[in-house]
């Protein structure tokens, strides 16, 4: 169960919660005022004064701050205007936003700058109103416990992607000025379009991760915060982080959360932040319901919980909010809830609720919305007849369709869907032959049909769609022969998967045009009838997984299979799968050279010593063959 909040504890924990708040405000209380901040000047009089050149001081702070990054081809480049004894309030980055010589905002966003640690010069600039750091590189340093109270002119602080590591420093907590504090780090979730339902979360290598221990603290004195993008941060020990926002930031208007490992429920104080535009709290292990309040919240444009385990029935009314841009609740396997319909009026560009407990059936008044340009409808538990209305919303990109009651023929009003470039069907009762007419839909990119009832022909023209990213057709009725040497037509192709049809694979004549052979990272092609091992393989330097399992090949496996041919160092291939095959050596010596995740080799006729992969797996199947020992 999540932790209580402070405030709903017993009165030594409300006692403990109070000091803490008292302390924070005695440390910004000694800070010098900065109430003159924001006072303006006679306006006839600032229109005539001369603007002073940048004050001495601020040049030299400015100069150590660059002394301090890097010297790279970057840096020399972005500083170039950064001279000595030249005004620095004309220099790239810098501005002097009042007559009197002071800096009072600095950009150094995404300059690809690289610092060991953020120099204490910086906090020399106590004029500073917008401070951009974002996009460079502090090398998992951490940031500075002493200098930024100095800065209480800030009204934005941006230091995303920093890769700052160790804790937010609480005297960020007193910038009273504040309106729009970022320190996220960016992450990404990439969906493959398989069988497996897998998904990939991308973000910064070897970034670093700052932490919140305490909300209370951070937040107590930020009472003009309008934007908190915290994205990214380990969130896991601030257990009071929705009752600290509900009581000291009620202006907020955008709040984001999400990679944050928050662990526990959206507290009822939360109706308290009812001026909210946006909430992002995707992938922070959030629990619970998804309150009814949120459709209450009169401006509320975009609404993320995905990625979490929320539960409950969701109230159709946020559904039907007419404010609201983007709803995405996909991957709450237990959240439950149904479709209303939807008025023609609504402004929704994105309704997700895929890998959801949804269903009943879906309204047709879903094609009335001309804004949808992303719906996902993939949760196993809708029913009845998809409607043929969807196939009138000429802005959509993505659709993606599942249910097992959801039956019909393959629609042909797909094919209206010009601007498609994300078109799924999985787990479904959609039977029939694909349209012929697929290959008109230029624009796609991920072409997704798998576990239906989907039967004949592969369409040809699905072979000259050049903009395809990803093909997935396993665990269907299709049939025909596919040569994989007929891929070079896709040139940007990274999945395919053919599994788990009456399909026959085979690798085709030798072709000139293989030198365009596109590099797929994901290649599923279980039970093709497969009997020989496809060096056409040896053409993909960076694939990240193979399945090759049920099919007919024997003998070594092939050499080259084990080594890697990545330009990256860092690669690591996800799963290689040659289960249940006819092979009988392993064509290599003991030790692979190769790093994965999983491997395996189960159902074969291997003998001799058991090879073992040089870099540690998480899962290795080797039953079910005739292995004799274990390495020396």
């Amino acid at each position: 169960m999540p932790t209580t909040m402070a405030h709903h504890g017993p009165p030594v924990a409300a006692l403990h919660l109070l000091l803490q708040i008292h302390l924070a405000v005695m440390v910004c209380s000694l800070l010098p005022s900065s109430a003159g901040a924001f006072t303006s000047n006679n306006t006839n009089a600032a229109a005539v004064a001369p603007r002073l050149p940048c004050l001495r001081s601020q040049e030299m702070a400015l100069l150590q701050l660059k002394r301090s990054f890097t010297a790279t081809a970057d840096s020399i480049t972005a500083f170039r205007s950064w001279k000595v004894s030249t005004d620095c309030c004309g220099w790239a980055g810098v501005h002097c936003g009042d007559a009197d010589g002071h800096v009072t905002s600095l950009d150094l966003g995404s300059w690809g700058l690289e610092s060991a640690s953020l120099d204490p010069a910086l906090f020399d600039l106590t004029f500073l109103r917008y401070l951009n750091l974002g996009g460079n590189n502090f090398n998992l340093s951490e940031l500075p416990s002493i200098g930024f109270e100095r800065l209480t002119n800030l009204t934005s602080l941006n230091l995303p992607n920093c890769n700052f590591s160790g804790q937010v420093p609480y005297n960020i907590g007193c910038l009273t000025n504040l309106i729009s504090l970022d320190l996220s780090v960016s992450f990404k979730i990439v969906e493959l379009a398989d069988e497996t339902d897998r998904y990939i979360i991308v973000g910064h290598h070897n970034i670093g991760r700052l932490a919140v221990t305490n909300f209370t603290s951070l937040v107590a004195n930020l009472g003009s915060l309008r934007v908190l993008n915290l994205g990214g941060l380990d969130l896991s020990q601030s257990t009071d982080w929705c009752d600290a926002l509900s009581m000291y930031a009620r202006n907020l208007r955008v709040l984001r959360l999400p990679f944050c490992d928050i662990d526990g429920p959206i507290c009822g104080t939360f109706s308290a932040l009812h001026s909210l535009s946006v909430i992002d709290l995707q992938h922070s292990s959030l629990t619970g319901r998804i309150p009814d309040f949120f459709a209450n919240y009169s401006l509320l444009k975009v609404l993320q919980l995905s990625y979490n385990h929320l539960e409950g029935w969701v109230s159709p009314k946020i559904f039907e909010h007419k404010k609201l841009v983007i709803i995405d609740l996909h991957y709450n396997p237990i959240l439950s809830g149904s479709l209303p319909n939807i008025s023609a009026d609504s402004c929704l560009q994105n309704l997700l609720v895929g890998h959801t407990n949804f269903s009943s059936t879906i309204p047709s008044s879903i094609g009335k919305i001309r804004s949808l340009k992303r719906l996902g409808l993939d949760a196993p538990g809708f029913s009845g007849n998809l409607p043929s209305s969807i196939g009138e919303l000429k802005s959509l990109n993505t659709l993606k369709v599942s249910g097992l009651n959801l039956v019909g023929p393959m629609p042909s009003w797909i094919t209206n869907l010009t601007s498609i470039k994300v078109l799924k069907f999985s787990q479904c009762g959609l039977y029939g032959s694909i349209p012929s007419s697929i290959g008109h839909l230029i624009k796609l990119k991920t072409f997704a049909v798998m576990q239906c009832e989907a039967s004949g022909e592969i369409p040809p023209h699905v072979f000259n769609m050049t903009q395809l990213e990803e093909l997935a057709l396993g665990s269907n009725n299709l049939i025909g022969i596919v040569e994989l040497n007929s891929l070079w037509r896709l040139p940007n192709l990274s999945l395919l998967d053919l599994s788990n049809n009456k399909i026959v694979v085979q690798e085709g004549k030798e072709n000139s045009s293989m030198v365009s052979f596109p590099n797929i990272q994901y290649l599923k092609l279980a039970a093709c009838s497969i009997t020989k091992f496809p060096s056409i393989l040896k053409h993909l330097n960076d694939w990240m997984g193979l399945d090759l399992s049920n099919n007919q090949m024997h003998g070594a496996i092939p050499r080259w299979v084990w080594e890697n041919r990545s330009t990256d160092p860092s690669f690591r291939l996800f799963y290689l799968d040659l289960s249940h095959n006819n092979f009988n050596s392993v064509g290599y010596e003991t030790f692979l050279p190769i790093s994965l995740v999983e491997l395996d080799l189960s159902f074969n006729m291997f003998e001799g010593p058991i090879p073992i992969p040089q870099y540690s797996a998480l899962a290795l199947d080797y039953s079910s063959n005739m292995f004799s020992s274990m390495p020396a």
